[in-house]
């Protein structure tokens, strides 16, 4: 699990690609201190595995389904990617619960300065922007942040300058896509609102009920 704050920016520097699947390299510094061979570090928002390590750098496997559902396909040497290790037992929770396993991708509408502030604008299909909500948490490429506005093509964030200088942000540009996580809380609750057809003759919590009852 991972909470979306990011701990360093990484470059790839190779990009291995098999017929369906991929290996990375990636230097970095920060989240190598302590990793190992086995260990989860968050690329761009997807938990993926160490394979490999060296000094100053890690290997890290993508299997067809990753490249298929992210931005990762685009990968090449010299990108730079949004690097965060699994969360610690006893370390700050300071963004929300990300379990690095996206959504899907949207894609970058506009970039728009506003005083000390940069907005994104970025469009997402229907069966992501359903988990959307204003004033919600989303995970933009691992990054964990607050929803401003949202309508039926796409939603909003503002994003403090700490922030854009710290990630990748700083490199989206309109047309770029973005890895989006939704907030799992939100498919929770949907699936425990929509039971399955074999189990709804036995009761529990349905939206009638709640309806019923004020909620």
């Amino acid at each position: 699990m991972f909470t979306g704050i990011v701990e360093e920016v990484g470059t790839v520097t190779a990009v291995d690609r098999g017929r369906h699947s991929a290996v990375l390299t990636i230097r970095a510094e920060r989240v190598l201190e302590d990793a190992k061979v086995g260990d989860s570090i968050a690329v761009n928002g997807i938990c993926l595995t160490v394979t490999g390590r060296t000094a100053g750098s890690f290997t890290a496997d993508v299997m067809h389904e990753t490249l298929d559902r992210s931005s990762l396909t685009g990968l090449k040497p010299g990108t730079e990617v949004n690097l965060e290790r699994a969360m610690a037992a006893g370390g700050r929770f300071g963004g929300h619960i990300v379990s690095g396993h996206v959504d899907g991708v949207g894609r970058v509408q506009s970039v728009r300065r506003d005083d000390n502030a940069v907005w994104y604008t970025v469009s997402a299909p229907p069966h992501l922007l359903r988990y959307i909500v204003e004033k919600g948490s989303i995970t933009v490429d691992g990054i964990s942040l607050t929803v401003a506005r949202v309508d039926g093509n796409s939603f909003a964030i503002s994003a403090i300058p700490h922030t854009v200088a710290q990630t990748v942000l700083r490199n989206r540009r309109p047309g770029d896509l973005v890895n989006l996580e939704n907030d799992i809380i939100g498919k929770y609750v949907e699936k425990l609102l929509t039971p399955a057809p074999e189990t709804r003759a036995e009761g529990g919590i349905t939206k009638e009920f709640l309806a019923q009852y004020g909620f």
